[in-house]
Parts: C-alpha cells; structure tokens; sequence
C-alpha cells in the first residue's frame, strides 16, 4: 500500500515539476559552473546505498574544499540561489526520482550519509527497516533544533508506528511548514549532519 502511495503522489508530481526543475537548473548554471543537478551515495532501507539527487546549492566540488561534508552557518560555498533553494527546500525536490525508483518514500527518516550508519547502535540502527523519505517526523517536530540523537529517536518512533494515517498527518504538517515559508531542511539534514549539495 505504501509503494503504492508513494507512486500516486511521486510520478505526477514528477511530471508536474519538471518544467520548475528545468528553469532552476537553468537560473543554477547561471549563478556558477558545474552540473546543476548534484548527487551524493546515501545509505537507503536496510542501509543498501543509493544514489541521491537533489538541486545543486553549493559551488561545484564543495565537498572537495572548505568544511567537506559538513556546511557551516554562513558557509561561504553556498550560491546566492542556492541559498534560497535551501530555505524553501526546493532543492529536494528531484528526490521525487528516488522515490519513482523505488529508492525513496515520500515520507520516512531522511536519508543519511554511510559514515553515519556506520555509527549507529543497533537501536539507532531500525531507523534502516523503511526506506528513507523526503520528509518525515522528525522534520515536523523540530528538524534543525534537535540534536542527531533526538532526531533519530524520532525516526525510530515512525518505523516502530508507522501507518497511511501517520503519512497522512506528516505530509500536512510539512504543507504547512512550507507555505510558512520554513524549509524542512536547510540545517541539519541527514541525521544530524548538514550536507553539501
């Protein structure tokens, strides 16, 4: 039923949002060099990697120079849309095509970087029994302000209650988040990290 919800929502607005993506794409080439589309190996359900793809925020090769993977307050190698592109979460918007691939759910923990599993404690560990989503709980509970360990044990809690109910409430609550114009990720995605894109 889930992959089912997913594929009603994720292929439409796939569709829907492609000629967003493209003018994007197009304002990002404008503002700096480099593919605008960046991807970056996540670790999925089970922590099998994958793949993800997201709008390009950051100068190319960011990862490569300054603070690494980590994005800093005021980080100098975010672009001036790139920025924006954070604050509205717009620059998530291609997860879509994790989730039409079957990689991604539209709602469940954010995907996170394999340096971070690798750190987990068995209990940490759950939040890997459902696919990764583009929002989630812990997102609509405080995202940023939380700390990586409260983060996660909101996760655990979506895995362990999961239900089309629980979807249902997380993506009305992320609507609202959005039109208040508060971005779901623009610090502290990733489980506890922020990371480059």
């Amino acid at each position: 039923m889930k992959r089912t919800f997913d594929l009603l929502l994720a292929v439409p607005a796939a569709v829907l949002t492609a000629p967003l993506i493209a003018v994007l794409c197009l304002l990002i080439r404008l503002g700096s060099p480099g593919d605008p589309i960046f991807t970056q190996v996540r670790a999925g359900r089970d922590g099998e990697p994958f793949r993800i793809f997201k709008l390009r925020t950051m100068v190319a090769g960011a990862q490569s120079f300054g603070a690494g993977d980590a994005v800093l307050p005021d980080d100098a190698r975010i672009t001036r849309i790139g920025r924006w592109l954070r604050r509205t979460s717009l620059d998530e918007i291609p997860n879509l095509w994790n989730v039409v691939r079957g990689e991604m759910s539209i709602v469940g923990p954010r995907p996170t970087l394999p340096g971070q599993v690798t750190q987990y404690t068995p209990r940490q560990w759950t939040r890997l029994n459902v696919r990764p989503g583009m929002t989630g709980w812990a997102q609509v509970n405080g995202r940023a302000a939380l700390s990586w360990p409260e983060r996660i044990e909101l996760d655990i809690y979506y895995v362990e209650h999961h239900s089309l109910w629980l979807d249902l409430q997380i993506l009305a609550r992320t609507v609202v988040t959005l039109l208040g114009g508060h971005g779901l990720y623009h610090e502290g995605e990733g489980g506890g990290w922020v990371t480059p894109s």
